[in-house]
């Protein structure tokens, strides 16, 4: 197995990793039960102290 081998497959690898992970932080970012804690969140900086 040579060098080009391996970094076929590190990059192969690798874009289906960070794809997998974009597509779980979506999936979470959109869950409609997640809605309310991001919500209170986005209006965090405009409440006052």
């Amino acid at each position: 197995m040579n060098y080009e081998t391996l970094a076929s497959i590190a990059q192969t690898w690798g874009t289906v990793f960070f794809v997998l992970m974009f597509a779980l932080a979506l999936i979470y970012a959109l869950n409609p039960k997640n809605r309310t804690q991001f919500d209170a969140a986005a209006k965090m900086p405009l409440e006052k102290d």
